[in-house]
């Protein structure tokens, strides 16, 4: 058998002693898979002294992470610093300016830093890898750029961050507010303590500027992802969306157009019976749709030392059998330099929720506004009277596009009947 793969290990936290772990209990599966045996040889985190329920005897410990990209006994610099900047950048910039090929489970340095990362390391001539980057242990990320290589992906969507869908899941069958489902899953270590990296959309918007890179074979391109997070969402929409059939699910959506590439992540609703509808829990999903192998879907767990171990060791299998893959499925001279697409060019339908006075002629008043902007209902839903008071109405629109949406629902808010801002969520195939 070949010598062994020497990995250098930066972040001990969750995912870092899953390596560990996962590596020593499945020591003998790896080396057959593998080719040969995967041994950590270094580490380096921030605190020597921590009990991370794994033995760190017999490593070599480097207090700077960057150190690793020097050591001599390390082949493969594996970090799981986090942050798209500070330690983890300048470690992953170290390692492939010494050539060494590089594993990371960090999306948000490889949305915002991916493109110029990935020149480096095509002029190193070694790998940059991130299974674990996008949806845990699904392994996505080969699915997209290795397994559908021949392939012209349309359109990706998922469900991308399991903090959110959990939230989400638990409103729907609970009955109550975001505020206490979130603070539920700041008990259960489901959410952060401060949780706005995810419940703002940025956690999904990290990956999906990722897999739209892969499926569309550009460069990363965070910036241009449209980005709502679920702060927004209160148990009366799911309970409207409900009767309406659908379900409100935070997704990540890209798609090929003839005007470039749209990117956006935001609560929608889809229809109950869709897929990615039934996806609950904190579990991740993906579906992509090509146009010889059609549509797929995958799903599993997004998150936690198990499925992200099990992806960052995947990507060592196989540089421990040299295969290796251009960063976004080419080489950078044959990338695309196809345009975004803002959000006002989207086109769908829409769900509109107003707050007011129950009186004669505040619906004609919405009405002429939205028939003013060239907008088209489908339905309308109105729960029970009360003459003077506030009520709650529910419009759904024929597909419109966004830019009409928005102005009209400018002067709605004007209106003086309408007494609080209007609630508008997108409507989505799935």
């Amino acid at each position: 058998m070949s010598p062994p793969l020497r990995v250098g290990v930066a972040g001990l936290g969750t995912v870092g002693a899953g390596v560990l772990t996962l590596l020593a209990a499945n020591a003998d599966v790896v080396a057959a898979r593998a080719g040969r045996p995967i041994v950590v040889s270094a580490v380096s985190a921030r605190d020597r002294n921590r009990d991370r329920g794994v033995s760190l005897a017999g490593l070599r410990w480097h207090d700077d992470p960057v150190a690793l990209a020097a050591d001599p006994n390390v082949d493969v610099v594996v970090e799981l610093i986090g942050g798209a900047d500070g330690p983890a950048r300048a470690l992953v910039e170290a390692a492939l300016a010494a050539g060494r090929p590089v594993v990371t489970a960090n999306k948000a340095m490889l949305a915002v830093h991916g493109a110029e990362l990935a020149r480096a390391a095509e002029a190193a001539g070694v790998a940059l890898a991130f299974e674990a980057a996008v949806a845990g242990g699904i392994p996505v990320i080969k699915a997209v750029r290795e397994g559908l290589a021949g392939n012209r992906i349309s359109r990706i969507s998922g469900i991308l961050n399991g903090t959110c869908n959990y939230i989400l899941t638990r409103m729907r069958a609970e009955g109550r507010d975001f505020a206490e489902i979130l603070g539920d899953a700041q008990r259960l270590g489901y959410a952060e303590a401060d949780p706005s990296f995810d419940i703002d959309g940025i956690d999904a918007a990290h990956k999906l500027a990722i897999l739209a890179a892969l499926a569309f074979g550009r460069p990363v391109a965070f910036g241009a992802v449209h980005v709502e997070g679920i702060r927004g969402i209160s148990a009366r929409d799911i309970a409207f969306a409900g009767e309406l059939g659908y379900r409100i699910k935070l997704l990540g959506l890209a798609h090929a157009t003839p005007d470039g590439i749209s990117a956006r992540v935001y609560p929608a609703l889809l229809a109950e019976d869709a897929p990615l509808a039934r996806v609950d829990g904190v579990y991740n999903a993906v579906v992509t749709e090509g146009d010889f192998v059609g549509r797929l879907m995958l799903e599993g767990r997004g998150a936690g030392a198990g499925p992200t171990a099990s992806a960052v060791v995947a990507d060592l299998i196989d540089l421990a059998r040299g295969r290796a893959t251009p960063v976004w499925g080419a080489a950078a001279g044959a990338l695309s330099d196809a345009p975004s697409v803002p959000i006002a060019a989207h086109v769908g339908c829409y769900y509109l929720r107003l707050m007011v006075v129950d009186r004669p002629g505040v619906i004609a008043d919405v009405a002429a506004v939205l028939r003013d902007h060239g907008v088209s209902l489908e339905s309308m839903l109105q729960r029970g009277r009360a003459p003077g008071e506030t009520v709650a109405v529910v419009l759904v629109t024929h597909e419109t596009r966004e830019s009409a949406m928005r102005g009209a629902l400018d002067r709605i808010a004007a209106l003086d009947a309408v007494l609080e801002p209007p609630t508008m969520l997108r409507i989505e195939a799935g």
